[in-house]
């Protein structure tokens, strides 16, 4: 891997921190306890507890991703980076552009 494509892959890494950081507060702020004095109906509360439920699970989803976003930036550096976990083969360049966070080939990742 060349110095540009490392200097792409870490351009893709910090846009990728960016969103993320975004999107776990935004879900941070959408899973927040569901005050019982709300004036809404049985079935509307019944409603805003499930979105709740499915916000606090991409909200993990979420925060996971932003911990391997800021773990792979940290090894970006190394000598293993691009290189599969499992197989120990180069990881496809569109992979990382596409997931900086990869530490698997495609045929791995299955």
């Amino acid at each position: 891997m060349d110095s540009k494509q490392r200097k792409d892959i870490e351009h893709r890494f910090i846009e990728e921190l960016q969103k993320t950081k975004a999107l776990v507060a935004e879900y941070q702020e959408l899973s927040k306890p569901i005050a019982p004095e709300n004036a809404i109906g049985r079935i509307s509360r019944m409603d805003a507890i499930n979105n709740k439920s499915v916000t606090e699970a991409a909200l993990l989803k979420a925060e996971e991703k932003l911990r391997m976003l800021e773990y792979g930036l940290t090894q970006l550096d190394k000598k293993g980076f691009g290189t599969c976990a499992r197989c120990q083969q180069p990881i496809p360049l569109g992979r990382l552009l596409l997931m900086p966070q990869s530490i698997h080939c495609v045929h791995c990742a299955r």
